[in-house]
């Protein structure tokens, strides 16, 4: 049997996280399974259990793919400024974030899964993505916020990187959720995913 080429390797790889974004773009994370993933790639099913052994693992791929995207766009965001003001900076952040809602949708609803049953080296191939997000924002405070101290850096990173998992279900909400909420009396308005962490990032910010 021919031996397989790195470069066929990670564009397998790449494949089978790309069937894995298509099938949810219509489905739900319970109902996708590696057989349903194998449907839409190019080779056997059973190749996929030669990159990843649980689905849990595709999409915890997926999710540091998207992590990276994140990440590229806060790079292109402190290169393309020698300043922001703070109303600035929590607009221009919210733009890069309103631009991954892949992200907030499985950050939102399946992250504790897809981390639970995903081998420790894929775990922490993942962790280093969600790490450099993290100091991709340090790094935004850093050069627009010079002059917040350390303490309130760490204050900022704590504060909005677990808000951002809530982001998703309110920002997205189906029609029957919709009216649900009005025969339950509850008062809602719609806000979009830029709308909702721009508003959090003013005040996280103090823009007055």
């Amino acid at each position: 049997m021919p031996k397989v080429s790195e470069e066929v390797l990670l564009a397998r790889r790449e494949e089978i996280i790309d069937a894995c974004a298509k099938l949810y773009e219509t489905m739900n994370f319970k109902d996708i399974t590696l057989k349903e993933i194998g449907k839409v790639t190019t080779f056997n099913r059973t190749a996929i259990y030669n990159y990843f052994n649980t689905k849990e693992e595709i999409f915890l791929a997926l999710m540091q793919r998207e992590y990276d995207l994140w990440v590229s766009d806060l790079e292109e965001l402190l290169d393309a400024h020698d300043s922001l003001s703070r109303d600035e900076l929590a607009a221009a952040l919210s733009h890069t974030l309103e631009k991954r809602s892949r992200l907030l949708k499985l950050l939102s609803m399946n992250h504790f899964d897809m981390e639970g049953n995903s081998r420790y080296e894929n775990l922490v191939e993942f962790k280093r993505s969600y790490g450099n997000s993290m100091k991709a924002i340090y790094r935004c405070l850093d050069k627009f916020c010079p002059e917040m101290n350390e303490v309130a850096k760490q204050s900022f990173i704590y504060a909005y990187f677990p808000f951002i998992y809530g982001i998703y279900p309110y920002a997205v909400v189906t029609e029957m959720q919709k009216k649900a909420m009005e025969e339950a009396g509850v008062d809602y308005k719609y806000l979009s995913i830029y709308e909702i962490s721009y508003n959090c990032l003013r005040k996280l910010l103090g823009v007055g």
